[in-house]
């Protein structure tokens, strides 16, 4: 339904400021600049009267091709496209220039056209609502996703950001370099917990849109979890977790399982022994403290995650989000393009939800099965799911890569595999690129660092990221065996780091 229809139903005057409309379509064609204050302001939709909308797209159309705007060429271009006399002829143009001095007031005058048009965008929706409202045969999840969704379109077109003079951006760096530095990590990220992919990405970077990908039964599931538990046990950082996959139940109990390191089976069906129940309650403790925050909505809307995103950052100040996995999403529109072209409608919402909020958002991702085919099955940018768009929207991509899983059990020096799962930074906008080891306990559902690590002696070397371990502490060689060289760098090749193999014990 139109808003003339609508108008006519109800008998009502839509807002609107015609006049207004004049004043600034003739203040347009006085002045040549005047286009470019208006530009983020209105668009041709924004004005009321159908005729002006004529006029402001052929304003448009020329200043965007650097041509001027005149009394002049905006006639000839009107007619040039056989939309003169529908929009009054050559008499219109000339009144609307005389009825202007100056286009001094143009910006507040855009300003009243744009609020005219959001009210009658919200006059429009929130009538197509109450007719749907109506209609037994619309299902009520159907139709507060439509509200949400129309809801927020209006809002997201009415979001105008101002440029910034770099004399302020450089004062907020500053202030956070030296927050970093005041940090015993150093860190001017969310951070992940794990401590040689931290020195490398320097933590979740705020704005930041990561993507941990992973062919199934790697334990992306479990990677994120273990990262959000480090996140809000050690690091009381407010987490949101969105599972599409997995319950809210299952989500918990991979936790507890996690967290105590009993199995998961004792865990889902109580069977424990005495020291065990104290154990777990010990445990329990810690979780119950933890600022986490779960959510298990299946075949979640992009604009319902948003909306559910902006609570969780006014009520709890969330610090990170993290979803369970990108291609359960849907983009909830009626939109009949394809669905590469949904999952790049998403990944782009996503990067804009961590803008907008200031927070990163830790995405999963599916592979395409080229991986299983392919010499060593390490995945690859290529290999992400569905659209080119995931790679070109993430500021970093991770793949988690498990060798053991496809029969691989050592490596080329001969260091056991078993229990060891590869975090490949394949993307990082901002930093290094590189593989990172943890180890991973399969019947936990556990990531952690591995045993040999000392994190307050990680730093140092050429470039500040040599990593020393009990292995070579002890030996006084950075280059035993344990040690082993992973090929990280900046664009420049000027980055280096050390990972370390080792250790049966697994701690969190």
């Amino acid at each position: 339904m139109t808003i003339e229809q609508i108008n006519a139903q109800y008998g009502k005057i839509p807002p609107q400021a015609v006049e207004v409309e004049e004043a600034v379509l003739g203040a347009l064609m006085l002045e040549r600049d005047a286009y470019i204050t208006v530009a983020d302001i209105i668009d041709t939709k924004s004005f009321y009267k159908e005729e002006h909308q004529k006029i402001f797209e052929v304003i448009k159309y020329l200043s965007t091709h650097e041509k001027p705007v005149d009394l002049l060429m905006v006639t000839q271009e009107l007619k040039n496209k056989n939309l003169l006399d529908e929009v009054g002829g050559p008499l219109m143009i000339t009144q609307l220039t005389s009825r202007v001095a100056s286009a001094a007031h143009i910006e507040f005058h855009s300003r009243i056209i744009a609020q005219k048009f959001i009210q009658r965008e919200m006059i429009r929706v929130s009538t197509e609502i109450q007719t749907k409202a109506y209609d037994d045969a619309i299902d009520v999840d159907d139709l507060i996703d439509f509200s949400e969704t129309a809801l927020f379109q209006i809002a997201e077109g009415n979001i105008k950001r101002e440029t910034i003079p770099i004399k302020t951006l450089l004062r907020e760096a500053a202030v956070l370099i030296e927050e970093a530095s005041k940090r015993d990590d150093h860190l001017s990220g969310v951070p992940s917990g794990f401590v040689v992919m931290d020195r490398i990405t320097s933590g979740w970077q705020k704005t930041d849109l990561i993507i941990v990908a992973a062919r199934p039964s790697m334990g992306k599931t479990a990677f994120v979890l273990s990262m959000a538990r480090n996140m809000a046990v050690e690091h009381k950082v407010p987490v949101g977790v969105f599972s599409l996959e997995m319950s809210s139940i299952q989500l918990v109990n991979r936790l507890l399982s996690s967290e105590t390191e009993l199995g998961s089976d004792k865990i889902k069906n109580g069977r424990l022994v005495g020291w065990e129940w104290d154990h777990f309650h010990r445990k329990l403790a810690i979780l119950d403290d933890a600022p986490l925050f779960i959510d298990d909505t299946p075949a979640l809307s992009i604009f319902e995650f948003r909306a559910k995103c902006r609570r969780l950052k006014l009520q709890h100040n969330i610090g990170a989000v993290i979803v369970d996995y990108l291609q359960l999403m849907t983009a909830g529109t009626d939109s009949r393009g394809s669905r590469e072209q949904e999952v790049s409608m998403i990944s782009r919402s996503l990067k804009a939800i961590a803008k907008e909020l200031d927070i990163p958002v830790i995405a999963l991702s599916q592979l395409n099965r080229s991986v299983e085919s392919r010499e060593g099955k390490r995945p690859q940018l290529s290999d992400l799911r569905e659209s080119g768009a995931i790679e070109q929207d993430a500021d970093i991509v991770l793949f988690i890569h498990r060798p053991e899983y496809y029969g691989i059990t050592e490596d080329e020096d001969g260091n056991s595999l078993i229990g060891i799962a590869e975090i490949i930074i394949a993307k990082h906008r901002n930093g290094a690129v590189g593989d990172v080891r943890l180890s991973f306990k399969k019947s936990l559902a556990k990531f952690a660092d591995m045993e040999n690590i000392i994190p307050e002696e990680i730093g140092g070397g050429q470039y500040g990221q040599k990593l020393q371990s009990k292995m070579n502490v002890d030996s006084g060689d950075s280059y035993r065996k344990g040690a082993i060289p992973v090929n990280t760098s900046f664009d420049n090749d000027k980055f280096s780091h050390y990972e370390n193999s080792g250790g049966e014990h697994i701690p969190f």
